[in-house]
């Protein structure tokens, strides 16, 4: 009898979690604007994992390029045999291809830098909110003095200090960026923990870690949410920041920041495609993943319709 009351219990939890999301799509799918966003990002993800695939040239295979090609206006056809559709840069390489790959680096340090500062932040902000007291007091302050601190400040420190390197550069970029998460997880599950159902949780003998994780951190979750898809787009623009100045990514591993860099010294002489076009896929992405975090807001906000 158990096994088919848990089979019950399971069904139901399905059938909400899916009624949930279908309303959440059909309020998201409000705005169309969001939509197309969302679909725009869809399409850089594959491009960014299909790189390897879509892209006519490897850039960054060095006996594949070819000095000859060396800044080919777009519409060019290299010495390769095909047509470099957004021109070449100073190194012959394909723009498209860099742009593909470097949406790839992009993205990857956006959403593992996000993904790091999400746990840890969390991990903040809940233990802070849970705790109270003094522990509250003193974790909070620490997060409140970082927050008064620009954030591309603090990431240009970290990396003139740490050097170059995907793992450096990430890590800049988590410290920069946890206290936003620690903030925002930390003022909704404030809110909650005085609430019954808490304080009934702390009455049993459960251990803490389970009152922080089935009871406080679901309830806390919506904020945390539009926060995480903001701080992604935020990633992407202080890693793109980070390496036009020089301090993120070494030349092997060139972002979108870099390749914007790399033909800055050429935008006065007309060559413009090797630092704008790049700059444009950088923009598309930031402000498509930026519509869609603020539907989501829209969307997940509890005054909505009030």
């Amino acid at each position: 009898m158990s096994t088919i009351g848990d089979t019950k219990v399971d069904d139901i939890k399905a059938e909400t979690w899916a009624s949930r999301l279908g309303d959440f799509w059909r309020d998201f799918a409000e705005s169309k604007v969001a939509v197309v966003s969302l679909l725009v990002i869809a399409a850089i993800i594959f491009v960014a994992i299909f790189a390897p695939l879509l892209s006519p040239q490897d850039p960054y295979d060095l006996a594949r390029l070819d000095l000859f090609d060396s800044r080919l206006r777009p519409g060019t056809v290299g010495s390769g045999g095909y047509v470099h559709v957004l021109g070449t840069d100073a190194a012959g390489r394909d723009l498209l291809s860099a742009i593909f790959y470097g949406l790839r680096i992009s993205l990857m340090i956006g959403l593992l830098a996000g993904l790091l500062a999400l746990v840890i932040g969390m991990t903040i902000g809940l233990v802070a909110a849970y705790r109270g007291g003094r522990v509250e007091a003193l974790i909070m302050r620490v997060v409140d003095l970082q927050l008064s601190m620009p954030a591309i400040l603090l990431a240009l420190v970290l990396t003139a200090m740490l050097g170059q390197g995907l793992w450096q550069l990430v890590t800049a970029l988590v410290v920069a960026q946890y206290a936003y998460f620690a903030r925002t997880i930390h003022g909704s599950a404030s809110a909650e923990r005085d609430k019954d159902y808490i304080e009934a949780a702390i009455a049993t003998p459960l251990p803490a870690h389970i009152i922080l994780l089935r009871h406080l951190l679901p309830n806390s979750l919506p904020p945390l949410i539009v926060v995480a898809t903001v701080q992604v787009a935020s990633a992407i623009a202080l890693e793109a920041t980070l390496s036009f100045l020089g301090l993120g990514l070494p030349l092997t591993q060139p972002s979108l920041g870099a390749l914007i860099a790399n033909g800055f010294q050429y935008l006065l002489s007309g060559r413009f495609w090797i630092s704008v076009y790049p700059g444009i896929a950088l923009v598309i992405t930031i402000v498509s993943i930026n519509l869609v975090a603020d539907q989501v807001r829209h969307v997940l906000n509890p005054r909505r319709g009030q």
